[in-house]
């Protein structure tokens, strides 16, 4: 029963992961912490930073999930299941999306979409910034560090930004 729940929450997510996982994360928080009680708000934090410093696609925190939540089954049905749809939508659009080339209302399209992954990947931010709903200046100091350096010095390579995120939260967390 759990892997078929896994598998409903993260085909959902991957159907509306517009600008790709990061879009999600704070649904996904919402649902495993929150709604289902499948894990603490601490640890899903620390899933997402083993996620995001291992080598590969951002996406593998949802196998860390399922790896929790169910092993090794868990860790398969919930990978499948968020990059399987994902993976059909894109194919299917990008060949309409090639056939509407310099259309008007692609355009728009396109205009619209990138505020609201932005609005997406905040919310995320948002949630990961405050684990269990509750504000931490600590939390919020560094990904407000983070989020002035990655705007700022442009040509820095993340990794540096992440290394220095985790050398401050080794002093203040």
């Amino acid at each position: 029963m759990i892997l078929v729940e896994l598998a409903v929450v993260f085909v959902l997510m991957s159907v509306v992961s517009v600008g790709g996982l990061p879009s999600v994360i704070g649904e996904i928080q919402r649902i495993v912490v929150d709604r289902q009680g499948w894990m603490a708000a601490d640890e899903f934090v620390q899933l997402y930073a083993i996620g995001q410093a291992a080598p590969g696609p951002n996406v593998l925190i949802v196998s860390l999930i399922g790896w929790k939540i169910a092993g090794l089954p868990g860790a398969l049905v919930s990978l499948v299941a968020m990059c399987g749809p994902a993976a059909a939508l894109a194919w299917w659009v990008s060949g309409l999306w090639d056939r509407f080339k310099g259309t008007p209302w692609r355009a728009v399209l396109q205009r619209a979409m990138a505020p609201m992954v932005v609005g997406f990947v905040a919310a995320g931010g948002v949630v990961l910034a405050t684990p269990g709903g509750v504000p931490d200046w600590r939390m919020w100091l560094i990904a407000t560090a983070s989020c002035v350096s990655m705007l700022t010095l442009k040509k820095l390579n993340p990794l540096w930004l992440l290394a220095a995120g985790g050398v401050l939260g080794a002093f203040l967390l």
